[in-house]
């Protein structure tokens, strides 16, 4: 079989060389504006991009801020920069207890879990429009977590801890905001003994009572706490009696409710036989002068007067003299006493 003839198969063709001429042609027709106009094509795209970027950017800050004062974002604070103005409403010696101890130990070594509650010192603080996690020179009031943050004070680490809302910090009744904000968590939490969680109310509602300007209702300061009516009028006497119970039952952060109540009773009952057996009695004073040979006596006693004689009969004028005479005398006596006074 023949093959095909060389010259009937069409050797492919090399490419054609541009005319340079030509190219250079085309390039002097593209008019000049349009030549400036792509040629910053690649600088605009990138500023735009830069543009985008640096408005994502602040954007993400601005969430971060508001994260922060909306107590959405987990703060970790220098404990020394925490200052704790209302104290623990816990027993005194919370610290030693072995609980603590043992607490102290748990955060070493699972960390802290549940972040601390704070307020800025500064109410009209903002977090920092660049760096809103700069918390250089900036100071907070706790609120509760106090056992959180004296157990990272002693580890030497920072505290974890988000703001809690300011809405009702409004300077008068700041102390009775932060009481309310100590005791919420640690109620909800049932960490607190019948007689610590009794002296926080009494304690709150004696704030409260502080602060205001009118005479504090126990039914309107029970719903703005959240607790019964009944138990703020026992909070205020074990409150009151804070020291005496102390005193009196060395179980007392170990007492229930009922024994508390029993408690109050007893203390009640012998403050009344104190009361009573300390009341000094009515010194008496009796005078007693001859009119003849009749005896006249002047008796005094308990705030009372009396005068007693026997064998006179006086008639409605000379009483009414005698009783002239001795309002005179009384008289004279009363501004005397209020001169010394």
């Amino acid at each position: 079989m023949r093959g095909i003839k060389r010259s009937l198969v069409r050797k492919s063709a090399a490419p054609a060389k541009p005319d340079v001429t030509e190219v250079d042609d085309r390039q002097e027709a593209t008019p000049p504006e349009f030549r400036r106009a792509t040629a910053g094509a690649g600088s605009a795209w990138k500023a735009g991009a830069v543009a985008q970027a640096q408005a994502g950017l602040d954007e993400a800050r601005q969430q971060l801020a508001y994260d922060i004062l909306a107590g959405y974002h987990v703060l970790e604070i220098d404990p020394a920069v925490v200052t704790d103005k209302i104290g623990s409403d816990r027993r005194s010696d919370w610290m030693e207890q072995r609980e603590f101890l043992e607490f102290i130990d748990s955060i070493r070594d699972d960390g802290q879990e549940m972040p601390v509650l704070v307020w800025p010192e500064d109410p009209d603080w903002q977090p920092d429009p660049i760096d809103p996690l700069n918390l250089e020179r900036i100071q907070f009031l706790l609120l509760a977590g106090r056992r959180r943050t004296e157990a990272a004070r002693r580890l030497g680490r920072p505290v974890r801890a988000v703001l809690a809302s300011q809405k009702r910090r409004t300077g008068t009744d700041d102390t009775f905001e932060m009481l309310v904000f100590r005791f919420r968590e640690n109620d909800e939490r049932e960490d607190l003994s019948a007689f610590e969680r009794l002296l926080s109310i009494g304690e709150m509602y004696e704030e409260l009572s502080h602060a205001s300007p009118e005479k504090v209702k126990a039914v309107d300061f029970a719903k703005r706490v959240g607790v019964h009516e009944s138990i703020v009028s026992r909070a205020r006497a074990v409150h009151a009696s804070k020291h005496q119970i102390l005193n009196a039952f060395k179980n007392a952060y170990e007492l229930s409710f009922g024994e508390l109540q029993k408690a109050l009773a007893e203390l009640s009952t012998q403050s009344g036989a104190e009361r009573k057996s300390a009341k000094p009695k009515p010194k008496k004073l009796k005078v007693i002068r001859k009119v003849g040979s009749r005896n006249l006596a002047v008796e005094t006693g308990g705030g009372k007067l009396s005068i007693k004689t026997t064998g006179v009969k006086l008639g409605q004028s000379e009483l009414e003299s005698l009783g002239d005479l001795l309002a005179e005398f009384l008289e004279k006596h009363r501004s005397k006493d209020e001169a010394e006074r």
